[in-house]
């Protein structure tokens, strides 16, 4: 439970040394790149109904099926690759998922075309900066709030698919847009320390 420093950290990352790196460097960090968040929303998608550890240990799996995540070139797949990537034992081989996966990324591209990126799209949902919680216990951690209710309601009248408003707060918490982390852990205060842009 305890950081090299000697702090702690939340309690969900414990159980693997995939889930105390991810949640060490990247949970909760803000991202302002339209791939990484491309990448979370894929990845946030296939993660539906399966624990986020199942989805970290397929990443690489992930990249390589889905052009490291370039949205132009996933949009581009067909019902070929569809197919291809139903035999492809490094993902999660669920047809809905994959399917949704190549449709996202052509509503993602709309989005770009829009609003300029869709980081300028989705950040608008928190006002351009993290919500910044104060839990002290992962039993507080909620499934849903206000804000991954719009963020979700609004893609799905994008034509986005597995968008529902627990995946989205979960987008919301990998990419920054929420601090979640708990008081209690090294990570919170220096996330609520850090500068963004």
């Amino acid at each position: 439970m305890k950081a090299e420093n000697g702090t702690k950290r939340c309690e969900w990352c414990l159980s693997d040394p995939i889930y105390i790196r991810y949640h060490d460097e990247e949970w909760g960090v803000p991202i302002h790149d339209d791939r990484k968040l491309f990448e979370f929303l894929i990845l946030e998608g296939a993660q539906a109904g399966l624990s986020w550890l199942t989805i970290l240990k397929r990443r690489q799996g992930y990249r390589e099926a889905f052009c490291d995540f370039e949205v132009e070139k996933v949009a581009k797949l067909g019902e070929r690759d569809v197919q291809r990537l139903l035999k492809n034992t490094a993902i999660i081989r669920n047809e809905g998922k994959i399917r949704a996966a190549l449709s996202n990324a052509q509503a993602f591209i709309k989005i770009r075309e829009e609003f300029g990126s869709f980081d300028a799209y989705s950040w608008r949902f928190v006002e351009g900066s993290p919500i910044i919680n104060g839990r002290r216990h992962i039993s507080e951690l909620p499934a849903t709030s206000r804000e991954s209710d719009a963020f979700s309601k609004d893609l799905k009248r994008r034509g986005f698919k597995f968008v529902g408003p627990t995946i989205m707060y979960s987008h919301m918490q990998a990419v920054g847009m929420v601090n979640d982390h708990l008081v209690t852990c090294f990570r919170h205060k220096h996330l609520s320390q850090t500068p963004h842009d």
